[in-house]
């Protein structure tokens, strides 16, 4: 629906910013694959783990992937079911991702994707080692080619010859919450969470 849509730079931010787990689409050995996993951004980039799509990469460093970011915020309930919906803002990236290999860059994306995450986290943990780093398989995908589409509001049948049928219809939202956290259970007694952590608890999340 076209009167959902947006291409203005501060929707498609304001959608990355409210998530952290993206679905990446990639053809790997002439297969269509869709990797769920997690990401982050600079407003230029978006910054995500490539493991299972560098396959492809590799074999093939122009192809194109597709990456969609989605919230839901609830469910459309009308009068007749043809008219149910849902509530979501969502954001869709096409373009050719490059695989980080410099070393700076690996790290700063690392840092921006653990931070989108968990804010706090990458000076709280310990850095990855360079062995870590050339394990790690990091994608970069320019955000200039993306859309964004974004649905609200009630059923579209009240006015309508259903509004006679006396059914209840409006929206049923949903919100999701960070719980408190949960230790290892190896973790030695004593270590409480940082505040970045625990603060979280609570808190909605998108």
């Amino acid at each position: 629906m076209r009167d959902q849509g947006s291409t203005a730079r501060a929707d498609l931010e304001a959608v990355l910013d409210a998530g952290f787990v993206c679905h990446l689409g990639v053809v790997v050995e002439g297969h269509p694959m869709v990797v769920p996993t997690v990401y982050g951004h600079d407003g230029t980039d978006l910054f995500l783990h490539g493991s299972v799509a560098s396959r492809s990469l590799a074999a093939d460093p122009d192809a194109a992937v597709c990456v969609t970011v989605t919230h839901v915020d609830g469910l459309i309930l009308a009068r007749s079911v043809f008219e149910h919906g849902v509530n979501y803002r969502s954001a869709m990236i096409h373009g050719v991702p490059r695989v980080v290999r410099d070393p700076a860059e690996k790290l700063r994306g690392l840092r921006l994707l653990t931070e989108h995450a968990t804010p706090g986290q990458w000076d709280y943990a310990r850095a990855p080692s360079r062995k870590e780093l050339a394990a790690t398989t990091l994608l970069a995908l320019s955000l200039a080619e993306a859309s964004v589409k974004v649905a609200a509001g009630p059923p579209d049948d009240g006015d309508g010859p259903d509004a006679d049928l006396g059914i209840w219809a409006g929206n049923l939202p949903l919100t999701a919450t960070w719980g408190a956290p949960v230790p290892d259970p190896l973790l030695p007694a004593g270590i409480a969470p940082p505040p970045h952590i625990a603060g979280r608890s609570g808190a909605r999340q998108g």
